[in-house]
């Protein structure tokens, strides 16, 4: 009975029983900065736990996903830890017009193990005193977006260029706060969520917000997507359901 079905379906609607595998793809993949592990994954776990497919998500330095994108790396939405990069994607028509918007902002701080002393003033000298010989842990200030926000901020308080031959350079912020974490670099500068999520690690100074550009996560849908509920899932992030998981992980909203 079952194969005699078939075989009518298949003489009448000839293309009905092959479904194109783009057209069966529902899991959006996501491409998401690595400072947003922690908040990313616990909204995917309330994406699924609704009834949805489970977003595949990717993290990684900003700059490294978005040049993954403009070589012709497939995914479905992107999700920035500054405008440079979404802006690079724009121009190059790579993110799909209209959804665009701003996800939620961060911090910058400079953490260190527990013990050491805190950075009261992170202006001038300061912070080269309180480093003395030891080294400082950033995100590579030349293309990923929290060491370009470190670099500009110790510009802008005139201890760049103090501290700068005591920079370890790593590939992204969550690479930088393991230096801090493994005792490789006293001291280090992460996005005040980074510190809230790792062990052994505190907070001790804050930049002025002033001294760097606003810290925002942009989001967008990309142009090579194809899976179903990318939008759905992008309209999730943005509502303020989602919105809410990522203030609950110390980011703060738009």
């Amino acid at each position: 009975m079952v194969a005699a079905l078939r075989l009518i379906l298949l003489l009448v609607f000839p293309f009905a029983l092959t479904v194109p595998a783009a057209a069966q793809e529902r899991a959006p993949l996501v491409l998401a900065a690595a400072s947003l592990q922690e908040a990313m994954t616990d909204a995917a776990d309330t994406w699924t736990r609704a009834g949805h497919e489970r977003p595949r998500v990717s993290f990684a330095a900003s700059s490294a996903l978005a040049r993954q994108v403009a070589a012709g790396g497939r995914a479905d939405l992107f999700v920035s830890a500054d405008d440079d990069w979404m802006n690079d994607l724009q121009k190059r028509g790579s993110i799909v017009v209209g959804t665009r918007a701003v996800l939620a902002r961060n911090r910058l701080v400079v953490v260190a193990r527990p013990g050491l002393p805190r950075v009261s003033d992170v202006r001038g000298a300061a912070l080269a005193k309180v480093l003395g010989a030891g080294a400082l842990a950033m995100a590579d200030p030349d293309s990923v977006p929290a060491g370009k926000y470190g670099r500009a901020a110790l510009t802008r308080l005139g201890a760049w260029n103090t501290v700068a031959p005591r920079v370890v350079r790593a590939e992204n912020v969550r690479a930088a706060l393991a230096l801090v974490e493994r005792g490789v670099a006293p001291y280090g500068i992460v996005y005040a969520t980074d510190a809230l999520a790792a062990r052994n690690v505190r907070i001790v100074g804050v930049f002025p917000p002033r001294s760097h550009a606003p810290i925002v996560y942009p989001i967008a849908r990309l142009t090579g997507g194809r899976a179903s509920e990318a939008e759905g899932f992008r309209r999730f992030l943005l509502s303020n359901a989602g919105r809410a998981i990522f203030v609950r992980h110390g980011f703060t909203a738009p």
